[in-house]
């Protein structure tokens, strides 16, 4: 018996009857053979780490673009918190942490330069219209390997489609869920994350002094306290049953205080500023791009490194620009738009 099989022997016998256990994954979208030592879903966590669309994520915003200090969260610091509570939740619910971490770490992949703003810029701009958790499993499908993608399993990739709350209430489920437990786990685990670090940081930046009143007698602790709250109304309300619920007052407040960060932060003026900046980056190089065929093509060939098909020429400035970090937007948009420096000495 492989080290594999005896992993996934212990899932079957340790795991809660609603975990997905590897062993029964739905598969790949091509066929091929396992590894000996890790389980499947172990092999698309390993997957997503190393490849580039991870790395860039480093260097893409959250909420802050292009924040002076050193403490400020990313899309990747973003990610990492993602994962750690998501998996605090799965250990204590006995789900499947591999599962869990891999759709984690793979949720953002496909988010624009310039967080959210990105996003909107693209969804306006692109005629079919862009949410970046579409273009995660995009990455993964096709736009990783030069094209050739990651190959994960049905899981993961469900995870990664399905993980955005785009109602902004905590317990709806109107919108189609994931179809596994740990997918519905990071699609808690994705707000109770942002909220509490987007706050810590508007705190940080001074935009915000204090918590909404309406929320003080929930939670009057620390950032950590807050996220302790939250994390174990998840397991307590959704111990020894089918579905990922919470305890609904913390649900309400956290409702709460996402409306509040909408108004006093997400859309609060010091980030309206530059968030027009930002679209503005994005609207002028995408047009450009969408004029200059060849510029587009030797800048595609050169970062890229796939075939380039002029057929599908505006889903691949789409690619391209989502692809970039905040850096790479920001030089690339220099050296199409500002006139180089001369040197006469």
């Amino acid at each position: 018996m492989s080290l594999r099989e005896v992993l996934e022997k212990k899932e079957l016998e340790n795991l809660s009857p609603y975990a997905s256990k590897s062993k029964n994954t739905k598969g790949r979208m091509h066929r091929e053979n396992e590894c000996d030592i890790r389980t499947a879903f172990q092999r698309d966590r390993d997957r997503i780490i190393h490849s580039k669309a991870f790395r860039r994520l480093a260097y893409k915003t959250q909420v802050f673009i292009a924040p002076v200090g050193d403490h400020y969260r990313t899309r990747l610091t973003h990610t990492l918190e993602v994962s750690q509570i998501a998996r605090t939740i799965s250990r204590a619910l006995f789900l499947n942490e591999d599962l869990t971490e891999a759709i984690a770490l793979g949720h953002d992949l496909g988010h624009t330069p310039f967080g959210h703003v990105g996003e909107k810029a693209l969804d306006k701009l692109y005629p079919e219209g862009f949410k970046h958790e579409e273009q995660s499993l995009r990455v993964v499908d096709y736009l990783e390997k030069k094209g050739k993608g990651l190959n994960l399993t049905f899981e993961v990739r469900d995870g990664i489609l399905k993980h955005t709350r785009r109602d902004k209430h905590m317990l709806s489920r109107k919108e189609p869920g994931p179809s596994t437990s740990e997918g519905w786990v990071i699609r808690f685990s994705d707000r109770i994350a942002y909220v509490n670090h987007d706050l810590d940081d508007a705190m940080r930046a001074g935009m915000i002094k204090d918590l909404p009143s309406e929320v003080k007698h929930v939670f009057s602790g620390s950032y950590g306290d807050r996220i302790g709250i939250m994390v174990e109304s998840v397991v307590n309300a959704s111990k020894g049953g089918k579905y990922i619920t919470m305890d609904k007052d913390i649900a309400d407040a956290i409702d709460t205080l996402r409306e509040f960060l909408d108004r006093e932060v997400y859309n609060g003026e010091e980030i309206r500023k530059e968030r027009d900046k930002a679209i503005k980056i994005i609207e002028n190089i995408y047009s450009y791009l969408k004029k200059d065929i060849s510029s587009f093509k030797k800048l595609w060939n050169l970062e890229i490194n796939t075939v380039f098909n002029e057929e599908i020429l505006e889903r691949s400035i789409v690619d391209f620009i989502s692809g970039m970090t905040d850096r790479y937007a920001l030089r690339l948009y220099e050296k199409l738009f500002l006139p180089k420096q001369w040197s006469l000495g």
